[in-house]
């Protein structure tokens, strides 16, 4: 029995139960989603674990952890801010928002705020683009939507998330 097994019995045994026995592979997405809740990342070996779940290469296991937005395989900030600038959100000023926001946090694109609270990615494709800038917040095990957004009402979301973190140092 590997780590993610011993920590997770009950919830692998439900998602699992969710697929039949012959299609067990497709559990893989929940699976690297309940890997990555307990670290913020999938790290190699919990993609390992996976593969051995679902009795997949971790080859495959870690194409599909790559292959999406939603999963991470590095630790980096505890909120990520996930900027959609397909053509679409472009042409209605991502891209420019994109640039001011890393300006106002002091980051570049893929980096993290030096308090290491918020990473700043940009993506394609958030299915919002008449309603950009957009973009998704990860983070705490929540994936949040924010449309129709401005430089204001972000850094007001981010200032928002600091008095949170800073809350619960305090209530540690």
């Amino acid at each position: 029995m590997n780590e993610l097994q011993r920590e997770y019995p009950e919830e692998i045994e439900r998602i699992l139960a969710k697929y039949p026995p012959e299609n067990k592979r497709s559990a893989v997405m929940p699976l690297l989603y309940l890997a990555q809740r307990r670290q913020g990342y999938i790290p190699p070996q919990a993609i390992q674990e996976i593969a051995q779940i679902l009795e997949l290469s971790t080859t495959e296991v870690a194409s599909v952890a790559g292959f999406y937005s939603l999963f991470h395989e590095q630790p980096e900030g505890r909120w990520r801010i996930q900027v959609c600038t397909d053509l679409p959100c472009a042409l209605r000023g991502a891209d420019e928002f994109l640039k001011r926001l890393c300006e106002a946090l002091g980051v570049a694109v893929g980096g993290t705020t030096a308090d290491g609270l918020f990473t700043v990615e940009e993506v394609k494709c958030l299915a919002a683009c008449h309603r950009a800038p957009v973009f998704q917040l990860q983070g705490d095990g929540e994936i949040k939507y924010y449309e129709s957004q401005s430089i204001d009402t972000v850094l007001a979301l981010v200032e928002e998330l600091r008095c949170k973190a800073e809350s619960k140092k305090e209530g540690a």
